[in-house]
């Protein structure tokens, strides 16, 4: 969903739907201090409800880790990026227990399915599936990032966070 400001010729926010179904909670509750303390981005967690990662806007994949598949960024056409990150040290899995459904460079359309994953598999090998979203540092566009965390997110909750542009 986009937000037009008054002049209606340019983009002022960006909501950004969940990518899993799941619970959103604070990034500082993921257990690992890169994604808790911030260092990559302002964002969110989700406790997934199930195994499966849905594009949140309609937009391009910028980059799919091909080989562990655990990872991917999606684009949207402002620029601003949003890294999905399934589960903690799941690179270690070498994509077992994950499929992708997208390549880098793939357009895509808001609620298409990207990813599945298998919570089961994360959780035998003594993984944590809580999955970070983030909006990584460094994109100018983004003035700031606003956290919706909290509600049980079915896909009709709301948006997970909402992205402020600088104008």
């Amino acid at each position: 969903m986009f937000h037009w400001g008054r002049n209606k010729k340019a983009l002022d926010s960006l909501e950004i739907a969940s990518p899993i179904p799941g619970k959103a909670v604070e990034l500082k509750e993921v257990p690992d201090p890169a994604f808790a303390q911030g260092h990559m981005g302002g964002g969110a967690a989700i406790e997934p409800a199930e195994g499966k990662v849905y594009a949140p806007f309609e937009g391009k994949i910028a980059h799919l880790m091909d080989k562990s598949k655990h990872a991917v960024i999606v684009e949207h056409r402002s620029g601003v990026q949003v890294l999905i990150h399934v589960g903690i040290d799941t690179v270690s899995l070498k994509g077992n227990g994950f499929t992708a459904h997208v390549k880098t460079g793939a357009k895509v359309k808001q609620g298409q399915l990207l990813l599945e994953f298998d919570q089961e598999a994360i959780r035998a090998a003594g993984l944590s599936p809580l999955s970070p979203v983030i909006v990584p540092d460094g994109p100018e566009a983004v003035a700031r990032v606003e956290i919706h965390v909290g509600q049980q997110d079915d896909g009709h909750n709301g948006p997970l966070m909402t992205v402020y542009l600088k104008s």
